[in-house]
């Protein structure tokens, strides 16, 4: 199985600015999430930057990057430029690891390249895992996914679902069964389809829930979805899960 990560990277972070050179133990973050992504078993890990300042500190690093246009609407976006700046054939599969996930497990990394391997009926791959927090389940910044029969995405929400039908009569005291499921940000497309998204107009739903995944099965796409035993590790959007990481984080180089 032959894979590519592409890791997105932005300069500009309303809530953390310069994001990507924050320093996670002597390194920037940027380079941590590289390294982690480098232990899975892609055959090359890349950064796709916005600015020339993260591609020289991947460069000073170790780590290979590329400068992309500054003015990408979406990480999605940066990842198309990207494909057709490494002159990637349309069916490599190439995984989208998140430029603030320093923590990523590689294991899931592989699972999601794997699982495109496997379904030809899919343009896409992610991953979920079981929701055991009642308060996870009903926090608008936990995405959450239901499946069809055959592990595909039946739809994406911000919103708790499933939702049984009694569900408002005593308040949320409780989650439903069988478990519900938190999707993670991580994806894998086939480069011929990650050119090709950006192309697609944007779905209503997508711009309601402010999840772009939702514009793939708007246009009659299908997402499989691996359904991990193992959470994945702390993401960087603001000040407070910097200092969690670097707390939590222990050097590898």
């Amino acid at each position: 199985m032959r894979f590519t990560v592409l890791i997105p990277a932005r300069l500009a972070s309303t809530r953390l600015p310069n994001k990507p050179l924050a320093d996670i133990a002597g390194l920037p973050m940027v380079v941590r999430v590289a390294q982690a992504a480098r232990r899975s078993r892609a055959h090359r890990v890349v950064v796709a930057a916005d600015d020339p300042a993260i591609v020289s500190a991947c460069q000073a690093h170790g780590t290979d990057a590329l400068l992309t246009r500054a003015d990408h609407p979406s990480g999605s976006d940066r990842l198309a430029e990207a494909c057709t700046l490494l002159d990637l054939p349309d069916d490599e599969c190439v995984v989208n690891v998140q430029g603030d996930e320093p923590m990523v497990a590689p294991a899931m990394v592989d699972a999601c390249a794997a699982l495109l391997a496997e379904r030809p009926d899919c343009v896409m791959s992610t991953v979920a895992h079981a929701i055991d927090d009642l308060a996870e389940f009903t926090n608008p910044n936990v995405v959450k996914v239901v499946l069809d029969a055959q592990g595909r995405a039946l739809y994406f929400s911000r919103a708790p679902i499933a939702w049984w039908r009694d569900g408002f009569a005593g308040g949320i005291a409780r989650l439903p069964q069988p478990a519900p499921l938190r999707h993670v940000g991580l994806y894998g497309y086939r480069a011929g389809f990650l050119r090709r998204f950006p192309t697609l107009a944007q779905a209503p739903l997508e711009l309601t829930e402010a999840l772009e995944q939702l514009r793939v099965l708007w246009h009659g796409e299908r997402i499989a979805v691996h359904v991990s035993s193992q959470r994945p590790g702390p993401g960087v959007d603001t000040p407070e899960d910097l200092a969690r990481v670097r707390a939590l984080f222990t050097p590898t180089a």
